[in-house]
């Protein structure tokens, strides 16, 4: 496979002759060749590839090459359709291979006959709009032949109807339901079979793995290689899955069910309906014994709020009392006995955080202003996911843009287990010296400060003034955006300045984006959900303003385990493990600016911390090579110079 690849990637290879444009560069060919030589070898291969390196198709050549058959994981559901929809194909196309895909998502993702049709019948909506949701998606369902609700564009992603209109892993009926031989779900699985190359999410992958679901179950023993898109999100996503949470959503919706299948099915059975009414109650109960605000707690606080504590116990009798209703009923229609395994199910991991006290992991609640969720969160998933890796011979490759701290894996490779994998940095092409300057305002006030907000929005309102627009303002906290959004307008009609102001969470992100992109001189106000997958290329974006480094918050339940954890073990939390992580959430941040060869740019960061503390240096080493300069001067006459180099053009 590798003497190919010279032929393929080469300037009058099969790619350049296929696509329009393109052009390989050396360190795409060089990335290839590892990633073909980790799928020869059934190894692991940790590949960073700075942003312009091409690694999707550096993956994809030696993938299709293989011959075997491969799983791709995205980070995002919106990725996932863009791999299989656009670069898959062409790829395929380019190198005239016949190699059979599919797309694989969660269940959650396509419609379900059973639940669409028993949603028609009761008619739970009264809302016109939801009314006409339900019969799109029906329509939907008759022409459809994948059944992915992304396609059926006529109704919202945020509709209240799809969660009843889909199924769940508690709800799906299996085998038994009379819909079966029609199921998208199976259909969909059942062409993953078949298919050399699947296409999946990193949700599915890690819910899979962890035995929460069954849509790769067949297909990861028949696998030769894994590879891991967007591998930074992997050790978050897979701290999820191989845990558990049980929500107040979950049992309410399990009173609900456990309701509307009594009123159906089982009209005498009275004490079903009084036990399903008293678990909503019981779960309701739960949040009142919290404060009014909202907050993250370790259990052992929880624990020790008397009417948390009691409620909690009324809980948990409720939902086994509940089961126990289900069970004597269940001979009575096809959905109790899948509910009578929600309702076990719910009063074995409400039993199990209260009292269980396993060591390996952190059991916590996040409660917010209308509800409550209980977690018990691995200490580590290093070890879960090692037997994963070595527990048959298959190549695992992951790759991104931030997967190192300057150079260095270790923080990634000790979060899944992987110190045995090999890892590789291929820097971006981009030739940043000339592409943007990174600035670090002087005299600002700390971070910590009261004042730290008002004086970043100040900086912003004098660097878009500069920059013409055109720029992204990232927030580490909700609280700062909020100010931001609400003083920033004013402050632009002050200097009669028209740029027009989107702010994360007043429409979806991406029409956000686009009327970013369509407007041409916008100012963009985000939080967490713009630091990373964000591609903005062109004179669109040309400032990217960062408020603070993005170190994890101090109160995470979670993160002050985890650090406990490693001082008891000799490390040092913060350098081992803060510095780190901020250093890669930074990189993630500071990646928004330059996406192209001729994006042009400068990136502020409002935080004195990244020159005046010692962990600066490695924050530093993490940003993309471009001068450094804390005199705003500079900023203006590098703008300066751009307007005058475009205006040549």
């Amino acid at each position: 496979m590798i003497p190919e690849l010279e032929r393929i990637f080469g300037p009058d290879g099969q790619l350049a002759q296929a696509l329009p444009n393109f052009r390989a560069r050396p360190q795409q060919i060089e990335l290839a060749r590892a990633i073909a030589e980790a799928i020869a070898d059934n190894s692991q291969l940790l590949a960073e590839a700075g942003t312009g390196t091409g690694k999707t198709f550096a993956y994809l050549v030696p993938a299709l090459l293989s011959g075997g058959k491969v799983i791709i994981a995205t980070g995002t559901k919106t990725l996932q359709d863009q791999l299989f929809d656009r670069d898959l194909p062409r790829v395929r196309d380019a190198l005239k291979l016949p190699v059979e895909s599919a797309l694989l998502k969660g269940r959650s993702n396509y419609v379900c006959h059973y639940h669409l049709a028993r949603t028609r019948s009761e008619g739970r909506f009264t809302a016109r709009d939801h009314i006409m949701h339900v019969q799109r998606v029906a329509a939907f369902a008759e022409r459809s032949v994948t059944g992915d609700r992304a396609d059926c564009e006529t109704v919202p992603e945020s509709s209240p109807v799809w969660p009843l209109v889909t199924s769940t892993r508690d709800n799906c009926l299996g085998s038994e339901c009379g819909h079966y031989k029609e199921c998208f779900v199976l259909k969909a699985r059942k062409e993953a079979l078949l298919a050399d190359v699947v296409v999946v999410n990193h949700h599915l992958l890690f819910a899979d793995i962890a035995l929460k679901d069954d849509g790769l179950g067949e297909l990861l023993p028949a696998c030769n290689t894994v590879i891991i898109d967007e591998a930074h999100r992997a050790p978050d996503v897979a701290t999820v899955f191989f845990g558990e949470s049980t929500s107040m959503l979950q049992l309410t919706e399990l009173a609900r069910d456990a309701e509307l299948e009594q009123r159906r099915k089982a009209a005498d059975a009275k004490a079903l309906l009084d036990a399903a009414q008293s678990v909503g109650m019981a779960a309701r109960a739960v949040r009142l014994g919290f404060d009014a605000g909202a907050g993250k707690l370790l259990r052992s606080d929880a624990l020790a709020r008397r009417e948390f504590l009691d409620a909690l116990d009324r809980l948990i009798e409720e939902t086994s009392t509940l089961a126990d209703e289900i069970e004597a009923q269940r001979d009575r229609s096809e959905e109790l006995p899948a509910l009578h395994k929600r309702a076990t199910a719910a009063a074995d991991r409400l039993s199990a955080w209260r009292d269980d006290s396993r060591g390996d992991l952190i059991r916590w609640a996040d409660v917010t202003t209308s509800g409550w969720q209980l977690h018990a969160t691995p200490l580590s998933v290093a070890e879960i996911f090692r037997k994963e890796t070595e527990s048959s011979a298959r190549s695992w490759v992951f790759t991104s843009a931030t997967l190192s701290v300057a150079g260095d894996f270790s923080l990634f490779a000790r979060q899944l287990g992987l110190e045995a994998a090999r890892s590789q940095s291929w820097a971006s092409p981009f030739d940043y010296a000339s592409a943007g300057r990174i600035y670090v305002p002087r005299n600002l006030p700390p971070p910590n400060s009261p004042q730290h907000t008002s004086a970043v929005i100040d900086e912003a309102l004098e660097l878009v003034t500069l920059s013409g627009g055109r720029a992204f303002l990232l927030f580490t906290s909700l609280r700062a955006l909020r100010q931001c959004a609400e003083a920033l307008p004013r402050l632009l009609r002050e200097r009669d300045l028209d740029f027009p102001v989107l702010t994360q969470n007043e429409a979806p992100k991406g029409e956000l984006l686009r009327r970013f992109r369509t407007l041409g001189n916008a100012v963009l106000i985000g939080s967490q959900s713009f630091w990373e997958g964000v591609d903005v290329a062109g004179d669109a974006l040309s400032l990217v303003v960062i408020d603070k480094l993005p170190f994890a918050p101090p109160d995470d339940p979670v993160l002050a385990a985890r650090m406990k954890h490693l001082e008891e073990a000799g490390g040092s939390p913060f350098m081992d493990w803060q510095v780190p992580q901020a250093a890669i959430s930074l990189k993630q941040g500071a990646g928004r600016l330059i996406r192209s060869e001729t994006d042009r740019g400068v990136l502020a960061i409002c935080d004195d911390r990244l020159v005046t503390k010692g962990y600066g240096k490695t924050l530093r080493s993490s940003l993309p090579p471009m001068p450094f300069t804390r005199e705003r001067e500079d900023v203006a006459a590098f703008f300066g110079s751009q307007r005058a180099w475009q205006a040549s053009q």
